[in-house]
């Protein structure tokens, strides 16, 4: 199936038709933007769950987190292919919360995870409504923001050719090779037809199949028995307390097994929380502070994987599991009036990161509790130890240079799969800085 096999969407009164490779490359950088600013939100209300009393909640928000993560992928490569650059380690990333949605009219809050935070959830995966209008700008649903996308390719690809609209480096695209945390498709996106199943891969996980059914096309990732079931009534299970099962429309509404929620295994995280409500150098405003340093880490290795390392991108994912324990910890710490404390999702600006992104081309960043990240097209080659008959060392021998991109990651754990460059196997084993071995000129 195609998004061509979706009701046909009018364009709205008034509203500018993407009609130039410009407003194109800036309506996809807008859906860059969109995708990534449901991540705090969703990082919130999974972080706020205790496991042990809340899985099922846990899988739920933890697979759509996953899956936007697919599609902020899915949103890069179609910028690519068309020859744009994708920013994502910029402050307009990451404005205070409360805050709309990207060119949109949803409002945005860092809460907990409870009836406020599913609420804002379904607003955001919310279907658009048949015969609905697509919408570039303002738009009420985010299908109808893809939708004014799709009617930009046809329009240009008509109008200028398709070679001419896909004319991107193709080693810019990032692909399953470099992201395997979902069951949905990471689509390499080199014309019309793989830009049409890009966008459905993102509108048909957020808001179900073009049919008006609640699977989105893709099995079960924590249940491969089953269909999966698209974001928006992922989300409503959790508010209705029951799965859906073959035979449910939405309509019906789910009829299957029952699903728990204990919202008394909630960390009571106080809403919408600043910097600026606690001292410079008290226990929360540091580890605060130690959270943004690393959530920006993750938006500079993924700028960096969608603008020519593609590999740097399963490094960007392993960042996030120190992201994990941080916020955890966070959501520990009491607060005022019996809340706990929570993120704020600050932009650090790269000259005050605990890791230095300088000016100068060739250098090497430790990333904490991960990888060492290489700059500059540095070469890498294996050194071979030469050794006696008696097997005393002799010498090295130096090899040819690996084949690396400008931008890699060198393994630091000790356990990856593909020495001595990272695979983000340092996520998997839990590796901390502690663990590293002495750096030696």
């Amino acid at each position: 199936m195609s998004v061509s096999h979706r009701e046909p969407l009018g364009t709205i009164a008034g509203a500018p038709p993407i009609d130039t490779l410009d407003s194109l490359r800036e309506h996809l950088q807008w859906a860059i933007e969109l995708e990534h600013a449901t991540l705090p939100p969703y990082l919130c209300a999974l972080y706020s769950l205790d496991p042990e009393r809340n899985p099922e909640a846990v899988d739920v928000v933890g697979s759509v987190f996953a899956e936007e993560m697919l599609h902020l992928a899915l949103a890069a490569n179609l910028l690519n292919a068309v020859g744009g650059r994708p920013q994502l380690d910029t402050p307009q990333m990451l404005p205070p919360h409360p805050r709309p949605l990207p060119h949109g009219s949803l409002e945005l809050s860092l809460v907990p995870f409870g009836p406020e935070a599913l609420e804002m959830f379904l607003r955001i995966e919310q279907p658009a409504p048949p015969g609905a209008v697509a919408e570039g700008h303002h738009y009420e649903t985010i299908g109808q923001f893809y939708a004014a996308i799709e009617q930009g390719l046809r329009l240009l690809c008509d109008r200028l050719g398709e070679q001419a609209v896909f004319h991107g480096d193709p080693a810019r695209q990032v692909s399953a090779a470099h992201f395997r945390h979902t069951a949905g498709r990471l689509v390499v996106v080199d014309g019309l037809d793989s830009a049409l199943a890009a966008l459905e891969e993102i509108v048909e996980q957020g808001e179900g199949t073009s049919r008006g059914e609640v699977w989105d096309g893709d099995q079960d990732i924590f249940h491969p028995e089953r269909d999966e079931v698209a974001h928006y009534y992922r989300f409503q299970e959790l508010k209705l307390g029951r799965r859906y099962q073959r035979g449910d429309t939405p309509e019906s509404g789910p009829t299957g097994d029952k699903m728990s929620v204990d919202l008394a295994g909630v960390h009571p995280m106080r809403p919408n929380q600043r910097l600026s409500d606690h001292a410079p150098g008290s226990a929360i405003r540091t580890a605060q502070e130690e959270f943004n340093h690393t959530y920006c880490a993750v938006l500079h290795l993924l700028e960096q994987a969608f603008n020519g390392s593609p590999k740097l991108l399963a490094v960007a994912t392993g960042t996030m599991y120190a992201l994990k324990a941080q916020a955890q910890a966070l959501m520990r710490m009491p607060d005022v009036g019996g809340t706990t404390a929570g993120l704020t999702f600050d932009y650090v600006a790269p000259e005050q990161r605990q890791w230095a992104v300088g000016d100068d081309r060739q250098r090497i960043v430790v990333l904490r509790d991960g990888p060492y990240v290489v700059y500059g097209g540095v070469p890498l080659r294996r050194k071979r130890k030469i050794v006696s008959a008696e097997n005393n060392a002799l010498t090295w021998k130096t090899g040819d240079p690996l084949e690396t991109e400008d931008t890699y990651a060198l393994c630091r754990c000790g356990h990856s799969g593909n020495k001595p460059l990272c695979d983000g196997t340092h996520r998997e084993i839990g590796f901390h800085e502690d663990d590293a071995a002495p750096v030696r000129a």
